[in-house]
């Protein structure tokens, strides 16, 4: 057999490919016999598409001096950076706009696999044989024992060629050559990083002669008369049996009998056969039916609010080449944190996830593999999704998402894509998707005018606008006012965030036509790398990207919840409970759409300063969805004690679920009983001049500045005002968004170089009064500000006065104290925790008594900003003092300054000094989610205003 050079004009072309079969529904047979081919293959890298030839897939190639790469793999994840480098880009192409042409410079990685049919494998004659690609970016042309089988485009889709008449039993030469550019890559713009490979599974899957090949199962819910109806049409005949239904008809016919329905609260799977002459197939039948009725998303005849997110898939050293493990922890992550549903960002994922979905109960918008973003660029022009060349491509796609998920009743709708404009091929798609399937929804969040779609979405659209579209105030065209509202994306989870969740969520509950949204995104995208800990855009040396915007998640790139996941759990939690502790009521409510509070138990704890003095179980009905109830808490447990007390309420599973264990915690509520008392320090001690210090209780200070230098022994170093903050990455803001980027107001007005003039240092009979202006160079606006201090001869009150002088047009980042201490390890604190919060993101701040390390403070952001601020503080201890605060106060410590903290690029650039500093914060600025999304609500902002605070410090032992 002779081979010569491929033409590689298939890499340009705008077809989907050639040689793959139509595509088809995913499962596992029961009987017939499959291999997988993942594993190590052999591979060669080429810096063009056309660099060498076709000979390697030719039987007995000597391809022994190839190197080596994991399928499923990508092969810049491999090699040690010996095979190029991931590229990260948010929209714009990594190489030049020319549809469809793409750079002569093109890697291309020929892979190579050497098999033998197992033992086991039946006769060839018997039947014939598919090999399945379940992806592969961006493009691949395949050769078995040296026949060109085809070429395909589609990364994230399945591919399927039948090769039993190729076969033989051993020594089989499988080669495939992937190229990372080709005219699919326009399609493929989807904010992730580009990393070329094959990084699904490839399997050779035996076809018995009589073999299912497609079929769909159609299994509907009547809630009225709580009957399913299911219906299993497949291309080959046989019978379907539901052994637990008494079921067993033809394929074709339908049968409706009593069940229990699908719901993601309530995943009622049954198991059943579909029986072909050649072969069975095990089905996990879900009964649901999603409708559009009376301008609202309906499933069971009930309208459902989602609680969701976006999810890329990703895994920080594998990148898109996902085990099932992590994908099951990925669906446990999301239960266990009270979400509902996810959108499929932008692509299918790995069939097995929806198998989870399936399984443990979770909403799907499956997002089909297109996105076009970077066209935005140039207004749009030659958009392939507006160009009938590429309609094919378009409508392949389609298919190939919709055949190949169409048995999962996790999947609620079906979405076009994601930000490629408007035009004709999405109108062919929609059309396509809607006349093979009518039991689903059509999503596409870029068409506002819903001409293609049977929802109106958005994303990033702010709190106002979201109030007017649910009031209907928001106008559009007749159809799109008649529709239900959702926010595909949301609260991007960017960094130190989202804030402004609960507001969102508040919105969302109060107007039937909002049907909630999903927080973008899942995970941050950081590449595990030895010397940055983790890498996002331009740690590759990418000629274009966009930084640590990859890192948007709610879970770290190791799975670890950020504070951001615990928020969101606490937001959307399926439990309402509301009420005054010092009356001894609490209102529950049922937030389920489908299931009652049977599989809950309640339970009470009474607390006062924090410390729990009596706790007991709490008896509450077994609520029905969107029901209510008084319940009386019991008497508060005499303990003889005065003191700040409050009720927690939690709701608990009751038995161990499939992901969740008994005992976990769904849902809670803190219900004042008593208010705090304020501090109170008599102001009976004098300051006492000496030659270089002055001594006021345990407090020691400057003669001449009026600097405090040390409290009962322990030094204390450069206390004074701090407005400054290490910007988070939603202070800062998107480069295309307006005047309110406060990150980039705050550096512009010289927030973060403040300078402090000392005006005088005055004595008199119980006071040390400092006073001073703090304020920016080159700038007339500044804060007078006044540190007095007195004491009872144990303790040491500061009070600090901050009055703002000039025209102040930005709000300040944090407005509070800053010292240094020598040695601080561990912190005690009687506030919010056990995380960190800020003005918008407190509503999981559990007020009660904590413990940490100075280290455990901190929160891992991939890119360093503020972080580990605790709220509501009433009092801590660290390094040998205690601090009260008078009001409460925002608490936080690290090892390094806020200053350090700002210029770090990635956590490994933080190196602990020998110095612990403080932050006592009397406000800080909200979060926002301005990354992407909109700032901080305006009630979040901290203005510069007149404002006074105090703090009570004293020795500890």
């Amino acid at each position: 057999m002779s081979f010569r050079t491929t033409s590689t004009d298939y890499v340009e072309d705008v077809s989907p490919g050639s040689g793959a079969l139509p595509p088809r529904a995913w499962y596992a047979s029961s009987d017939a016999t499959s291999l997988s081919l993942n594993g190590t293959w052999r591979f060669r890298l080429s810096p063009t598409a056309d660099a060498e030839d076709d000979s390697f897939a030719a039987d007995g190639y000597d391809a022994g001096d190839w190197a080596e790469v994991a399928v499923p793999g990508h092969w810049v994840l491999q090699g040690d950076g010996a095979f190029g480098a991931p590229i990260y880009t948010n929209h714009l192409y990594p190489f030049p706009v020319d549809p469809p042409r793409v750079p002569t410079e093109n890697p291309t990685g020929d892979h190579l696999r050497v098999f033998d049919l197992p033992e086991d494998w039946p006769a060839l004659t018997d039947g014939g044989a598919v090999l399945r690609f379940d992806g592969v970016e961006s493009c691949a042309r395949v050769w078995l024992n040296g026949t060109d089988i085809g070429e395909f485009k589609g990364s994230r889709l399945p591919h399927e060629f039948a090769v039993g008449h190729l076969l033989k039993p051993a020594g089989n030469v499988l080669a495939v050559r992937v190229h990372q550019w080709s005219a699919g890559s326009y399609l493929e713009d989807q904010d992730q990083w580009w990393l070329p490979g094959i990084f699904r599974d490839v399997t050779l899957l035996h076809r018995p002669t009589g073999c299912a090949a497609d079929f769909f199962v159609h299994a509907s819910y009547d809630h009225v008369e709580g009957l399913g109806t299911l219906r299993v049409d497949s291309d080959v005949d046989g019978r379907v049996t539901v052994p637990e239904l008494d079921i067993d008809v033809a394929t074709g016919e339908p049968v409706t009998v009593p069940v229990e329905p699908w719901t993601a609260e309530t995943p009622r799977l049954y198991d059943g056969v579909l029986a072909t002459e050649g072969e069975r197939v095990p089905l996990r039948i879900g009964f649901r039916t999603v409708a559009l009725e009376d301008g609202l998303i309906k499933v069971n005849g009930r309208a459902i609010l989602f609680k969701g997110v976006n999810r890329h898939e990703w895994h920080p050293e594998r990148g898109r080449a996902l085990d099932l493990q992590t994908m099951r922890e990925d669906v446990l992550l999301m239960k266990r944190h009270n979400l509902n549903s996810v959108r499929t960002s932008h692509y299918p994922p790995h069939p097995a996830f929806l198998d989870l979905c399936d399984e443990y109960g979770l909403w799907v918008i499956d997002e089909c593999d297109l996105e076009t973003h970077g066209f935005t660029e140039q207004a749009w022009r030659d958009n392939p999704v507006d160009d009938d060349r590429w309609t094919p491509a378009l409508l392949d796609r389609a298919a190939r998402m919709v055949e190949r998920d169409k048995n999962h009743p996790s999947v609620v709708m079906w979405s076009l894509g994601n930000e490629a404009g408007t035009g004709r091929g999405l109108t062919a798609m929609s059309e396509w998707i809607h006349g093979r399937d009518g039991s689903r929804l059509v999503h596409y969040e870029g068409d506002w005018n819903c001409r293609d779609t049977d929802v109106y979405s958005r994303m990033y659209a702010d709190h106002a606008e979201v109030e007017r579209i649910g009031r209907g105030l928001d106008g559009g065209t007749r159809l799109r006012r008649g529709l239900p509202f959702i926010q595909c994306e949301y609260g991007h989870a960017m960094g130190n965030g989202p804030g402004g969740l609960a507001d969102y969520q508040r919105i969302f509950e109060a107007h039937e036509r909002l049907q909630g949204g999903f927080i973008w995104e899942w995970i941050d995208h950081g590449i595990k790398h030895p010397e940055l800990g983790y890498a996002y855009g331009g740690d590759f040396g990418e000629e274009l990207h966009d930084g640590n915007f990859v890192c948007d998640g709610l879970i770290f790139p190791d799975r670890t919840p950020s504070p951001g996941l615990v928020e969101y759990k606490k937001v959307i939690e399926p439990v309402r409970m509301e009420g005054d502790g010092a009356d001894g009521t609490v209102r529950i409510t049922n937030g389920y759409d489908f299931a009652d509070l049977s599989a809950l138990a309640f339970v009470w704890a009474y607390q006062v300063d924090g410390e729990t003095v009596g706790t007991g179980a709490l008896p509450v009905p077994a609520l029905a969805p969107g029901e209510s109830a008084e319940v009386k808490l019991p008497e508060p447990p005499a303990t003889g004690r005065s003191g700040e007390s409050l009720w927690t309420v939690r709701a608990l599973l009751a038995e161990e679920t499939a992901w969740g264990p008994k005992d976990h915690v769904v849902a809670w509520a803190q219900l004042p009983a008593g208010e705090r008392q304020s501090v109170s320090v008599a102001a009976s001690a004098a300051p006492v001049a000496g030659e270089r210090l002055i001594t006021l209780g345990p407090g020691a200070f400057d003669a001449r500045t009026g600097a405090l230098r040390s409290i009962g022994g322990v030094d204390v170093a450069g206390l004074r005002l701090d407005v400054w903050r290490a910007p988070t990455d939603n202070d800062d803001g998107a480069s295309w968004q307006d005047d309110t980027r406060w990150g980039v107001l705050w550096r512009k007005y010289g927030l973060h170089r403040m300078r402090h003039r000392l005006d005088a240092v005055e004595r008199d009979d119980d006071a040390l009064t400092v006073r001073t202006r703090v304020a920016p160079a080159a700038r007339e606006i500044g804060l007078r500000t006044v540190y007095r201090w007195t004491s009872d001869g144990t303790r040491l009150k500061l009070t600090v006065s901050v009055a703002p002088e000039g025209d102040w047009k930005v709000p300040l980042p944090r407005l509070g104290i800053r010292f240094g201490l020598a040695r601080a390890e561990r912190v005690e604190w009687f506030g919010g925790g056990p995380g960190e919060a800020y003005p918008d993101t407190r509503s999981a701040s559990v007020l009660g008594r904590w413990e940490s390390s100075v280290d455990e403070l901190q929160t891992p952001y991939v890119r360093p900003q503020e972080n580990g601020a605790r709220a509501d503080v009433r009092w801590a201890r660290i390094g040998g003092l205690r601090i009260e605060g008078d009001p409460e106060f925002w608490f936080s410590a690290r090892r390094w300054t806020s200053e350090q903290l700002d210029t770090a690029r990635h956590l490994t650039d933080l190196r602990s000094g020998d110095t612990v500093w403080v932050n006592l914060d009397h406000g800080q600025h909200g979060i926002g989610s301005q990354s992407c999304g909109p700032g901080p609500l305006p009630q979040y902002y901290l203005r510069a205003e007149p404002t006074e605070f105090s703090f009570v410090f004293s020795k500890i032992g």
